[in-house]
C-alpha cells in the first residue's frame, strides 16, 4: 500500500510542477504583450507631439516674417532675373522682367474633351476651339495660350481640369504699354532682343554682373505722356495720317521724349507691317523745306559774306533754273535783310545767299555735320537719306530744303548745335554716358546772331511761326514743308524751335503728316479771333509746339535751374 501511495504521490508531484510551470509562463507572455503596448502608445504619443511642436514653430516663424514673406524686395531675392530693368532719368521703371505662364493641356489627363471644350468656349471665346479639338485628338500635349496674365491664370486654374498645366517662364513687362514703343522695342519669348533698346543693347542688358543695375534712359515719362497726347490730340484735330515730336537738350544731345505715331502696344506679341508704324523720327526720311534756311543764312554770316542787317536788294519774284521756276507763297518787298530772308522765309531770297556762298562751301558744310549720312542714336531703327547728286540746280534747291533728305533726328541735333555756340552735338538716349568731344561747325557770334533771328521768326509780326511765342519761354524757331522721301503725295508740315533764345536748353521738334485745315478751329493770332487762311505749318505744327511748351516748360524749369531763372528773367521783363 505504502508504495503505491508513493507511487501516486509522485504523479501528482509530477503533475502539480508541470501545471505550474506553464502558469508563470503565461503571466510573463501577458506581462509582455502589455509592456510592448505601452511603448507603442508612448511613441506615437511622443510623434504626435513632435507634429504639433514642429507646426506650432512653423506657424509661429511665419506669423512674425509675414511682412518679408510678402515683399517684393524678398521675393525678387528668391528670382533670378534674366535681363536688366530699363528706368527713366527719374528712375521709373519702363521694362522688367516678371515671372509668368503659358497655359497647355495633357490631352492624356482629359476625362471628358467634350465638357472642356465646352468650359474654354464659354470662358475663353478667342481661343481657336477647332484648333484645340484636332490636337486633343492628336494625344500630344500642346499650349494653348502663351503669356497669360494672373486672371487668366486663376480663371483657367477655376475650371477644375487637372489636364490643363501652368508652364512658368519670365516675361518682359512693358509699363507704359505704347508709350515708349518706337524707343524701348520688345524681347521675342527667349528673352533676346528683337528691336529698339532691347535689341541694341542685347548683350548689356543680360549681363550677369549688372543684373542689379537698370539700364537709365534720359527720356522723362511725365514729358513723354505730356507730347504725346498733344500729339495725338493734333492729330485728330487736324486730321493729319500721322506725327512725330523730338524733345532735346541741346547742350549735350540728351533725347528727354520721342514720340512717333501711330505706335502700338509692345507687350502684344504681334507682326506688324505697315509703314505707318515705323520710327518716324530715326527711321523717316523727309525732304525737310524751309527749315534749311536756317543753314543757309547761318553758312553766308560764318563765311562773313554777309551780317543779320545786310540788305539783299532787287530781289526777283522768280528764278529760273533750268526748266523749274523757284518762287515764293507771298509777294515779299523787293529788298529783304538777310534777317527778313529768314523771318520771312523766302525762297528766292535764300537762293542768292546760297550763289554767294557756292556749292563747295555748301557740299562741305553737308559733309562736316553728316546731314546726309546715318542718324547717330543707340537704336538699329534709322533711316538712310538720298545721295545727293550735285547736278544743276542742286545748289538752288538745297538752299530752301528741297533735293536733300534728312532724319527729324538729324536736323533737330543740327538745330541744337547752331544754337548752342556751334558745338556739333551727337543726340543719345543713354543717361550719364561719356559725352563724345565733337568739333565746331559755326562760331559762337554766328550762333548768337542766328539766335537772335530765330526768335523774330516767332515774336515778329512778320514771321512764320507767331502760335508759339508763348510768355516767358523765350521761344525761336523756324516752319518748313516736308515730303517723305520716294512719296511726294505724303506731305508733312514741321516746327523746330528752340528756348529759351537768350541761352538755350531745348530743342523741339514737331511734325504732322498730311494735316487738314480745321475750318471750325479758332486761333488767337496776335490777339486777334481767326481761322487759319493756310494748310501751312505756321497754323498747325506751330500751333501743336506752342501748346506743348505752354505745359512742358514748367516741368523742364523745375528740374533745370538755370532754365528757371532764364524764365522768371523772361516773365517780369
Amino acid at each position: 500500500m505504502r508504495k503505491k501511495n508513493k507511487k501516486n504521490f509522485n504523479v501528482n508531484q509530477t503533475s502539480f510542477y508541470f501545471e505550474d510551470y506553464l502558469e508563470t509562463n503565461k503571466k510573463k507572455k501577458i506581462f509582455k504583450k502589455k509592456s510592448n503596448f505601452q511603448d507603442r502608445i508612448y511613441l506615437l504619443f511622443f510623434f504626435f507631439v513632435s507634429l504639433v511642436l514642429i507646426f506650432s514653430i512653423k506657424i509661429t516663424h511665419i506669423s512674425l516674417n509675414e511682412k518679408s514673406i510678402l515683399n517684393l524686395e524678398n521675393q525678387k531675392s528668391n528670382f533670378s532675373l534674366l535681363r536688366r530693368d530699363i528706368v527713366d532719368r527719374d528712375n521709373v521703371i519702363l521694362s522688367r522682367n516678371i515671372n509668368t505662364f503659358h497655359a497647355a493641356i495633357d490631352p492624356k489627363l482629359v476625362n471628358d474633351k467634350k465638357n472642356l471644350l465646352i468650359k474654354l468656349r464659354i470662358n475663353f471665346p478667342e481661343l481657336p476651339i477647332n484648333e484645340i479639338k484636332e490636337k486633343l485628338n492628336q494625344k500630344k500635349y500642346f499650349r494653348i495660350k502663351k503669356r497669360i496674365d494672373q486672371i487668366e491664370k486663376d480663371k483657367l486654374w477655376s475650371l477644375g481640369e487637372k489636364a490643363i498645366k501652368f508652364e512658368p517662364f519670365q516675361a518682359r513687362m512693358y509699363t507704359h504699354g505704347n508709350l515708349f514703343s518706337h524707343i524701348i522695342g520688345q524681347v521675342d519669348y527667349d528673352n533676346y532682343g528683337i528691336s529698339g533698346i532691347e535689341k541694341y543693347f542685347d548683350r548689356e542688358l543680360k549681363n550677369k554682373n549688372l543684373i542689379d543695375q537698370p539700364l537709365k534712359l534720359t527720356l522723362d515719362s511725365n514729358i513723354q505722356y505730356i507730347i504725346n497726347e498733344e500729339l495725338s490730340e493734333a492729330i485728330e484735330t487736324f486730321e493729319a495720317t500721322g506725327g512725330g515730336a523730338l524733345l532735346m537738350n541741346v547742350n549735350n544731345g540728351d533725347i528727354i521724349s520721342l514720340v512717333s505715331l501711330p505706335n502700338f502696344n509692345i507687350n502684344q506679341r504681334a507682326t506688324i507691317k505697315d509703314s505707318k508704324y515705323i520710327n518716324k523720327i530715326t527711321k523717316g526720311v523727309y525732304e525737310l523745306g524751309s527749315i534749311f534756311k536756317t543753314f543757309t543764312v547761318a553758312l553766308a554770316i560764318e563765311k562773313k559774306l554777309v551780317d543779320a542787317s545786310t540788305i539783299i536788294q532787287n530781289i526777283p519774284k522768280k528764278i529760273k533754273c533750268s526748266i523749274h521756276e523757284i518762287t515764293d507763297m507771298k509777294e515779299h518787298p523787293k529788298n529783304l535783310s538777310v534777317e527778313e530772308i529768314l523771318v520771312r522765309s523766302s525762297n528766292v531770297g535764300s537762293v542768292l545767299l546760297a550763289k554767294k556762298i557756292g556749292k563747295e562751301n555748301f557740299k562741305k558744310f553737308i559733309k562736316d555735320t553728316k546731314l546726309t549720312k546715318n542718324p547717330e542714336i543707340e537704336l538699329e531703327e534709322v533711316g538712310v537719306p538720298h545721295k545727293i547728286k550735285w547736278n544743276r540746280c542742286k545748289l538752288e534747291t538745297i538752299s530752301f530744303g528741297h533735293g536733300i533728305t534728312t532724319t527729324p533726328l538729324q536736323a533737330t541735333s543740327l538745330y541744337a548745335s547752331m544754337v548752342n555756340g556751334g558745338n556739333l552735338v551727337t543726340p543719345s538716349i543713354i543717361k550719364d554716358r561719356k559725352i563724345q568731344v565733337t568739333k565746331k561747325i559755326i562760331s559762337s557770334n554766328t550762333s548768337n546772331e542766328l539766335r537772335n533771328i530765330l526768335r523774330k521768326v516767332v515774336s515778329s509780326d512778320k514771321g512764320t511761326a507767331s502760335l508759339a511765342d508763348k510768355d516767358g519761354y523765350y521761344v525761336g524757331g523756324k516752319t518748313g514743308t516736308a515730303e517723305s522721301y520716294g512719296d511726294k503725295k505724303n506731305k508733312i508740315n514741321t516746327f523746330i524751335s528752340i528756348f529759351p533764345t537768350n541761352k538755350p536748353n531745348f530743342s523741339l521738334f514737331v511734325m504732322l503728316e498730311n494735316p487738314k485745315i480745321n475750318k471750325d478751329l479758332i486761333y488767337d493770332y496776335r490777339g486777334v479771333k481767326t481761322r487759319a487762311p493756310y494748310n501751312t505749318s505756321g497754323w498747325n505744327s506751330v500751333y501743336v509746339a506752342g501748346k506743348i511748351i505752354e505745359k512742358i516748360g514748367p516741368i523742364l524749369a523745375i528740374n533745370n535751374e538755370e532754365f528757371i531763372d532764364q524764365h522768371v528773367v523772361e516773365k517780369f521783363n
